[in-house]
Formats: C-alpha cells, sequence, structure tokens
C-alpha cells in the first residue's frame, strides 16, 4: 500500500481545490504562497497525476483533481469529527453528570460537597438541562433522569420513587393554612404541570376544573411558593429541604406517589469507571439517608 500523502499538502490542495486561488489558500492556511506551491507539487509528485493544468500564474484544475479534492475533503471532515468526539469525551478524573435543572437545585446540590470532599482526585461538572441526554454526541459520563426506565443502549439503576404532596409557605394567607382537602382547592393555586387527578381521587374529591397561574417549570413554582403567591402540589424531593427548616408546609397527609421515579443511567464507556462506581456508591447512599428522612 503506498504511503499517504502529507496531511499540509492534502490541506493545501483542498483549500485551493474550494478556494480557487493559491493567494485565498496561502491566507486561510496561514502560510506564504510560495509554501502553498510547494505543497502542490509535492502532492502532485507523491500521487504521479496532475491536479491542475498551469496557464502562467492561473491554475484551473483537472478532473482528476475535481474528484480528489470531493473524496478528501469529505476524508478531512471525518477526521475533524473524529477528533472533536475524541477530545470530547470527558478524562479519567473528570466526572460530568447530567441533571434535571429542578432536581439539581433543590436535591443534589446541597449533597455535592460530601462527594466532593471524599473523593477529590475527581473534577465535578455538574451540567443542568431539560433536554435528554444524547450519550452519543454529548461529553456525559452519566445523567440523572425522571421517566419510565427500560431505555435502549443504556444502564440504568432506580434511584427513587417520588410523591406528589400540597404545599405552601408558612407566612401564606398571614399563616392561616387551608388544611382540608375542600380548603386547599378553594385556596389561590399555583399550578404546574403535574396532574391533581390522582390527589383529588385520593382526597375523595371529584375531578375539577382547576384555576390559577401555570409555570412549566419546577424552579419557578417554588419561588412562588416561597413568596406566598399560593398553593401547589408539587414533588417532595423539590421541597423537602423546606419542609424541613419550616419555610413551606406541608397542608394535608394525603401523598400520592409520582409516575416517573428517578434513575441514574450511564453509556457503555462509563462502565466500571472509578469515577462512575463511586459516583453511583455516595448516590445509593444519599438516597437511602433521604429515604429515612421521608419515614420510608
Amino acid at each position: 500500500m503506498k504511503a499517504l500523502p502529507p496531511l499540509p499538502a492534502l490541506r493545501a490542495f483542498e483549500a485551493v481545490a474550494r478556494l480557487g486561488s493559491v493567494v485565498k489558500a496561502a491566507d486561510e492556511l496561514h502560510v506564504t504562497h510560495g509554501a502553498v506551491s510547494q505543497q502542490l507539487r509535492s502532492l502532485e509528485e507523491h500521487l504521479g497525476l496532475s491536479l491542475f493544468q498551469r496557464q502562467g500564474k492561473r491554475l484551473s484544475i483537472t478532473d482528476d483533481g475535481r474528484i480528489y479534492a470531493l473524496r478528501l475533503r469529505m476524508a478531512l471532515g471525518d477526521i475533524a469529527s473524529a477528533t472533536g468526539d475524541v477530545l470530547a469525551l470527558p478524562r479519567a478524573d473528570e466526572l460530568i453528570v447530567a441533571v434535571l435543572p429542578s432536581f439539581g437545585s433543590h436535591w443534589l446540590v446541597r449533597r455535592l460537597p460530601a462527594f466532593m470532599a471524599a473523593h477529590p482526585q475527581f473534577k465535578l461538572t455538574l451540567r443542568a438541562s431539560l433536554e435528554l441526554v444524547d450519550f452519543q454526541v454529548d461529553r456525559v459520563d452519566a445523567a440523572i433522569r425522571m421517566g419510565p426506565g427500560g431505555w435502549e443502549g443504556v444502564s440504568q439503576s432506580q434511584l427513587f420513587v417520588d410523591d406528589l404532596v400540597a404545599v405552601a409557605a408558612a407566612a401564606f394567607n398571614g399563616g392561616r393554612l387551608p388544611r382540608t382537602p375542600a380548603e386547599i382547592i378553594a385556596a389561590p393555586l399555583i399550578r404546574s404541570v403535574e396532574s391533581w387527578s390522582a390527589w383529588l381521587n385520593a382526597a375523595g374529591l371529584p375531578e375539577m376544573s382547576l384555576r390559577g397561574p401555570v409555570y412549566s417549570d419546577s424552579n419557578l413554582v417554588i419561588e412562588a411558593l416561597r413568596q406566598g403567591q399560593g398553593v401547589t402540589l408539587t414533588r417532595r424531593s423539590l421541597v423537602h429541604d423546606l419542609l424541613h427548616t419550616g419555610e413551606l408546609v406541608q397542608l394535608s397527609e394525603i401523598a400520592v406517589p409520582y409516575q416517573n421515579p428517578y434513575w441514574l443511567i450511564w453509556p457503555g464507556r462509563s462502565q466500571g469507571a472509578a469515577k462512575l462506581l463511586a459516583f453511583g456508591e455516595w448516590l445509593g447512599q444519599e438516597v437511602e439517608r433521604y429515604k429515612a428522612e421521608i419515614g420510608r
């Protein structure tokens, strides 16, 4: 198999073929036009064929050159893509975890200092996004996802099943909080994407049309709660700390399981990695501690 041509010669040829000018190619590659011309001659000598027809200082690409340039452009694109992919992979001492913004803000973040203190060898990055992680293209070691499970192409471990509770700020309505299901529903509601249907059914109330502003992001809902704007139905995991401090109050003992559990998921490339094993073990311990706190 004949040795491959030097990469500088290939880059010079591709640039000239694409731009139609040695001078423009030299400017793009940040070299002299003499250097580009030398690379072209070197490449033609290596291949044993003419890639350009020369008429004075003018160049016109040959049929061989046109076909070669097209194939070469595709190959260089593949090389650039492969280089980007390998550079995007997390290093052994980097731990990159994708997480839902609400879960990250209200459950995970306050617990992370303990992990970092126990494992100072890892550089932790928490990537918050509502978008599902694509491990084929995203530079992520693992993700905490909420859903039914059973995703193809990834390993997964269930963390816990959340539940929905009705809550309000302790100072809401001057501290005169609604307590019965009927009083809770009659209060100003801060609505979210969470359905009240299961909670209403558990409370023995019929389905009904609810009123109140709708916030699609749980962080907005919690901020509105803290400002005393109303009552909401939300996941316990997001308000656990605020319930513990007394800033928020659970208005009723009625709680209904949330349909989608939390999961830790990871791609095949992370399987067995020391950083994933350490994070998974620590996260499992934190989940068990949280379950004990809420009496499960």
